[in-house]
């Protein structure tokens, strides 16, 4: 079992620093930094990119936060003022995506000159890697927990606030967030082999879509404090979602790529 604590905020001298903030800020600025730089390496201007993923990163938390509060608005209704506290934790993946994603398409369709394709391939990677990091503030403030298990990748809680709960000290749980940050790691190396061998674009949207698809789908199963309809969680039907739309992008561009040159 990994020794487990949480560990929500540090002291920097006369500053408290919360944990979850400052992984979810640092996810989001070198996710935008590999999103500009993928955009850049095919002549896109980086402060064209620099703008669009701005205003995605802001929609995308508003998206975020908001859902968190609608799933769970029982927890607001004393501290109302508690909707804005971001650096707590609690923002919810879903929301944050469809937002996003809506964004992009919105900008694109104002933007006919920038490769749709490209963009997405760039939003995929980068998204991949500003959620890796972000999942290290949400195993920090004790977020995504699961019930007991004697699986070896399972954690020994020691003790610390948690957002779920309560955990009683010495249990032996899962934990969600890690998870997720030891199966991104391996789509984050495959999709910047797959940008180095220089696969035709869309592919690596339509992997990341696939990949991530199963994988919260099936790690969402572990959790034990999400809200469920049809015993499945919200971002489980989202899962469903992007895995019907990788694999049906994965057939259109192999029909894509086997149609003549002439055609």
């Amino acid at each position: 079992m990994i020794p487990y604590h949480t560990f929500p905020g540090f002291d920097l001298g006369p500053l408290t620093i919360r944990t979850f903030g400052l992984m979810v800020g640092l996810g989001l600025l070198l996710g935008s930094a590999v999103f500009v730089r993928h955009g850049a390496r095919s002549g896109i201007e980086p402060a064209r990119l620099e703008r669009l993923a701005l205003w995605t990163i802001v929609l995308g938390v508003v998206g975020s936060r908001l859902l968190f509060v609608l799933t769970d608005l029982g927890a607001f209704v004393d501290r109302p003022w508690a909707v804005f506290a971001l650096w707590e934790g609690g923002l919810e993946f879903s929301g944050g995506f469809l937002v996003a994603v809506a964004y992009l398409l919105w900008w694109l369709r104002r933007n006919r000159d920038v490769p749709g394709l490209l963009m997405s391939d760039g939003m995929v990677l980068g998204l991949s890697v500003g959620l890796a990091i972000g999942r290290i503030g949400c195993y920090a403030v004790g977020e995504h927990l699961g019930g007991t298990t004697d699986f070896f990748l399972g954690v020994h809680y020691l003790g610390g606030e948690t957002r779920e709960g309560p955990i009683p000290v010495g249990a032996h749980i899962h934990n969600t967030a890690l998870y997720e940050i030891l199966l991104l790691l391996p789509l984050i190396a495959l999709l910047f082999w797959m940008r180095r061998r220089g696969v035709p674009r869309g592919w690596m949207t339509a992997t990341f879509l696939l990949w991530y698809g199963v994988q919260r789908f099936a790690t969402d199963f572990f959790r034990a404090y999400d809200n469920t309809v049809l015993g499945l969680t919200g971002a489980q039907f989202m899962c469903i979602g992007l895995f019907t739309a990788g694999a049906a992008m994965a057939v259109w561009l192999r029909r894509r790529a086997a149609r003549p040159a002439s055609a």
